[in-house]
């Protein structure tokens, strides 16, 4: 009889809330179907306990962590090495262990821009991002790398919305604005891509509305709604409803998915086989 290892390689997730976060379903569908005897662990994990949690990784071998609401910056300080992307982003969402060091990444970018891509070129496009937090951050950088023309950032706290300013304004000086979030925003005339960034509309407020004008919504644009929980939120239904081309929050969960996987496995995983396993949740 053939010898065999029972120790399971750990990844997972740190968040607070965390019970909304599908990822495990589409990370161990693709490991089941990679023949990798892995698990992918939903963690809640307080603000206070980062440190300890990521002190706990280091400890108990884990190859790797997704970093969700609200740690993406506050997990920066405790990392040893930063990848280029993250190091320009500021925020964190997924972690590597390479040897005994860890390295911090942003694959919600890289995520999110491979999905809209898709849909064609951004270069010299108009974008409105609706939110300043971690997933606001990676998709601003990603875009303005990418040859985006314009970028507003639209914020109901000033604060957090000029600290973005920031830092797409060193990444490409001039081509980024902020409006203050005041009742509902009107998209502006010739906008090709309008971003929903914020949880808003995240499981269990599923039909928590958008302070959006859907008026001022018009065919030609591409609309983004980074939730994943439930895929079909308020704002991408009132979206198709206008007309629009609309992309929900699972291509984006996916891409970024797959690029975690690749960190921690070094193999490439099969996309269509994690988006099917979220369909099959969400029925």
């Amino acid at each position: 009889m053939a010898a065999r290892s029972f120790k399971q390689e750990l990844v997972g997730v740190f968040g607070q809330p965390v019970a909304e976060n599908p990822t495990q379903v589409m990370i161990e569908a693709a490991f089941r179907q990679m023949g990798l005897d892995w698990r992918y662990l939903t963690l809640e994990v307080a603000p206070k306990d980062l440190p300890a949690a990521i002190a706990g990784m280091r400890a108990m071998g884990f190859r790797g962590i997704n970093c969700t609401i609200p740690h993406k910056v506050a997990v920066v300080s405790l990392l040893d090495e930063l990848t280029p992307a993250a190091r320009a982003i500021g925020a964190v969402n997924c972690v590597a262990r390479q040897g005994d060091k860890l390295l911090g990444e942003n694959t919600d970018g890289k995520g999110f821009l491979q999905s809209v891509q898709a849909q064609g070129s951004v270069k010299g496009k108009s974008a409105v991002i609706l939110g300043a937090g971690g997933a606001a951050r990676a998709i601003g950088v990603e875009l303005l790398r990418a040859g985006a023309g314009s970028l507003t950032v639209v914020n109901r706290s000033e604060a957090r919305g000029q600290e973005l300013l920031q830092v797409l304004e060193a990444v490409a000086p001039g081509r980024s604005t902020f409006t203050r979030w005041v009742g509902d925003y009107v998209v502006p005339e010739g906008t090709d891509l309008v971003i929903q960034a914020t949880s808003i509309g995240l499981y269990p407020d599923i039909e928590a509305r958008v302070p959006l004008d859907i008026d001022s919504l018009r065919p030609n644009m591409i609309v983004c709604d980074v939730i994943p929980n439930p895929p079909r939120t308020r704002l991408v239904r009132e979206a198709e409803a206008a007309g629009c081309v609309v992309l929900d929050g699972l291509g984006m969960l996916v891409n970024q998915g797959v690029i975690g996987i690749q960190l921690w496995t070094g193999r490439d995983p099969d996309p269509t086989v994690m988006r099917q396993a979220l369909l099959d949740v969400f029925e």
